[in-house]
């Protein structure tokens, strides 16, 4: 944790950055991708759910650069165009997760609006997917070194604003 303590990551929709802040120090500032459904907190929906929220777990610690997640495990594979053409409608979900969880009852937490029952993630992408639009099924894309430094730096615990 940086000098302050108050680490929190915050990632805007709008613009489609993920800040990763130290008080008010900027420690990273990268694109992301959220959902190309747009913001929205139900079930189903496919949408990025806003407001509080915090890393709830850690999943993925000293796998490879591209390692594939499939439920959260890891696959044992590494992700290569091929095995996109191998299973076309998989969402790529790899090198690490950090799972998010809200904070905001009846917001996104519990009820059909509950963002870690939805499976909502921080996760790495394959290198070709477009960063900096919408484009995902409800989860965070980042490239997949932003993802490594992203969770070598922030503990579970860490709040995270999405606005």
């Amino acid at each position: 944790m940086g000098a302050s303590g108050k680490l929190r990551i915050r990632i805007s929709l709008a613009n489609q950055r993920l800040r990763l802040l130290d008080g008010e120090r900027v420690l990273m500032d990268v694109p992301v991708s959220t959902a190309r459904n747009g913001p929205g907190e139900r079930m189903g929906s496919e949408c990025t759910p806003r407001g509080r929220h915090v890393v709830r777990a850690k999943i993925g610690e000293g796998a490879p650069l591209g390692a594939v997640f499939v439920a959260r495990r890891a696959t044992g594979e590494c992700f290569h165009p091929r095995l996109r053409e191998q299973y076309p409608e998989r969402d790529w979900i790899l090198t690490r997760i950090l799972w998010l969880s809200g904070l905001e009852p009846g917001r996104n937490r519990l009820g059909n609006v509950d963002t870690m029952r939805r499976l909502i993630y921080i996760h790495g992408c394959p290198d070709e997917t477009v960063l900096g639009t919408p484009g995902s099924h409800g989860c965070i894309r980042m490239r997949n070194r932003d993802v490594v430094e992203l969770y070598e730096r922030v503990p579970v615990g860490t709040p995270v604003l999405l606005e």
